[in-house]
């Protein structure tokens, strides 16, 4: 067994071959490219329209939220918005939990 030791040790490892690094570069560049106008640039523009959409609520418009509940605004804060969602019955919300405006009448319909 002892002399299969020395033909180990005498074998040297055969260096690794060297790629292009433009090769590199150019595969980190494309997959940039990729995030880019896959994932990141879709993300930003559905954070644009929220943002729109947010700044844009005002009293009497029909909305509904992440959470699914309906409503019509009451009153508009900074960062609030007082829901009406039955009669006599007001929630506070966050601005930012508001998911989309319903054409008037909606919550009627329902």
């Amino acid at each position: 067994m002892s002399f299969f030791i020395p033909a180990a040790v005498a074998q040297e490892a055969a260096p690794a071959p060297q790629g292009n690094p433009m090769v590199t570069l150019i595969m980190f560049a494309g997959l940039f490219a990729f995030m880019w106008f896959f994932i990141i640039r879709p993300q930003r523009k559905r954070q644009k329209e929220h943002q729109e959409l947010v700044s844009a609520l005002k009293k009497g418009d029909e909305v509904v939220m992440t959470s699914g509940m309906l409503g019509r605004i009451e009153k508009v804060d900074d960062d609030y918005i007082v829901l009406e969602v039955a009669d006599n019955t007001q929630l506070r919300f966050q601005k930012v939990a508001v998911h989309a405006i319903l054409p008037k009448g909606t919550i009627k319909k329902i």
